[in-house]
């Protein structure tokens, strides 16, 4: 018996046009930093009425950038004094003699979800890790850019607008990821290319699909398109204030990856897993605006840039070495910073030229942003936009009083993570930003990885850089080793 379908139960189902002015207008309480207090009666009165959900699912993401889920029966959750879970359990979280943690909830955060892809009577909310004490944990980067970006809004009257572009691969087969141990490739269910696909192929069949789900989270989209690669693609989306951009990131790879599966397919997000084709990135562009006023926006500077958004390029090209680790966050990320394959891996700034780490693309004044290119899709998108915006901020400059270098070095990004690993670990600036035990957890993280995959690279993708990869590895392959 399906129980699913049984005729007894009558579970939240809403239809894709009412979703998203639901979720548009949650998206406001985040805009305007609504108080928590509101956000939270208004949320939990919601709960206590709509006798058709069932569940609150609680999501947060652990220090490398996966997305957990915790489903709470509503009516439990309600009652509840504290949420708790086992921290030990999430790498890079607490040590099994610590291991309890606490979850907070951020109601302003609160997502319906649609129900022929998520199934009904649950909505979504994002939580907040918290110690023992209550108190913020250290290696919850949600938390902390949203600490962040609260302050620079109600101290500064700053918002941060973010927005990213995110490629990935759609492969044959479910869990194609966790099936490369056995088949040791990945199948292409598409050969077309750049903005070349028929209208009712599997790729842009799976495109339709996860836009509508998109438009219907609330995510305002743009366009969406087959990438350059083969059974590559792109969907675009509006920009949001730093913190509701991070959400979105997690949940478009959630959705795609949903999708695809509902597909009988995979949604990968490895920066570069086929020898030979172009690799996926995360564009991540950002601007800063104040009273509505585009702060990037000069229109007498050169490529438009004001003072603020040259010196924002110039703190993060200073310590683009330092940050590369958190950009480019996996063994396999490494190989998309290829030069033969359009790679932006010079560390330097460019209206034009798409091999720099930041391109300053043409806009108008209320458009003007800088687009980090270097910044890969599996990197952890809290973490990521945290370290760009306080960098952008806060960062050190290059010392305008060194004299000039008699020969100009052209400077590149790391070309492996072993090299990354040591920029991470020198930077006073990482240790003062992250945190000495955020810092030093994350990169442990990365080696642990790197020394489960060759030193040396080669020109052919190993089997081991795709099994051992943050977000798709598990226990089982992991005690493999």
């Amino acid at each position: 018996m399906d129980v699913s379908k049984h005729p007894l139960r009558e579970f939240l189902e809403i239809p894709y046009e009412q979703l998203e002015e639901l979720n548009l207008k949650s998206k406001d309480y985040q805009e305007q930093w609504i108080s928590m207090e509101q956000a939270e009666a208004e949320r939990r009165a919601y709960l206590e009425g709509e006798k058709r959900i069932k569940a609150v699912t609680v999501a947060f993401t652990d220090l490398e950038g996966r997305l957990h889920m915790l489903d709470y029966d509503k009516k439990y959750l309600l009652k509840a004094d504290a949420l708790t879970f086992d921290g030990s359990s999430i790498r890079g979280f607490t040590r099994i003699a610590e291991s309890d943690l606490r979850l907070g909830i951020d109601w302003r955060a609160f997502y319906w979800m649609p129900a022929d892809v998520f199934g009904p009577g649950k909505v979504l909310v994002f939580g907040q890790v918290l110690g023992k004490d209550g108190e913020p944990y250290e290696a919850d980067f949600r938390g902390r850019l949203m600490r962040y970006t609260e302050e620079l809004h109600k101290q500064q009257g700053i918002v941060a607008n973010v927005s990213a572009e995110i490629e990935g691969f759609l492969f044959a087969h479910r869990d194609a990821e966790r099936g490369y141990y056995d088949r040791g490739k990945f199948e292409l269910i598409s050969t077309g290319g750049y903005y070349h696909s028929l209208p009712q192929d599997s790729l842009r069949q799976f495109i339709d699909t996860a836009a509508e789900v998109q438009r219907a989270m609330g995510f305002e989209n743009e366009k969406d398109h087959p990438e350059v690669g083969p059974s590559q693609f792109e969907m675009n989306y509006k920009y949001a204030p730093a913190l509701i951009a991070a959400d979105r990131i997690q949940l478009y790879k959630l959705l795609c990856r949903q999708v695809a599966q509902s597909m009988g397919m995979t949604a990968s997000f490895l920066p570069k897993p086929i020898t030979g084709i172009n690799g996926s990135g995360m564009h991540t562009n950002i601007s800063v605006a104040k009273n509505g006023e585009n702060l990037f926006w000069d229109g007498k500077g050169k490529d438009n840039m004001s003072d603020l958004g040259n010196q924002f390029i110039r703190r993060i090209l200073h310590s683009a070495e330092d940050l590369c680790l958190i950009l480019n966050a996996s063994v396999n990320a490494y190989r998309r910073l290829d030069p033969h394959f359009e790679a932006p891996n010079e560390i330097t700034s460019s209206a034009t030229d798409r091999s720099s780490m930041i391109r300053i693309p043409l806009a108008s004044r209320g458009g003007q942003r800088i687009e980090v290119r270097s910044v890969g899709p599996d990197a952890n998108p809290y973490l990521s936009i945290y370290s760009l915006l306080r960098t952008g901020f806060e960062g050190p400059e290059p010392d305008a009083n060194a004299p000039a270098p008699k020969r100009v070095r052209r400077r590149i990004l790391p070309g492996n993570i072993y090299e990354a690993m040591g920029s991470h670990r020198r930077s006073t600036w990482i240790r003062e930003m992250l945190g000495d035990e955020s810092a030093t957890k994350y990169c442990e993280l990365k080696e642990m990885a790197a020394h489960r995959c060759p030193r040396e690279m080669g020109n052919l993708i190993k089997r081991s850089e795709i099994m051992f990869h943050h977000e798709v590895t598990n226990q089982m392959l992991w005690n493999t080793f």
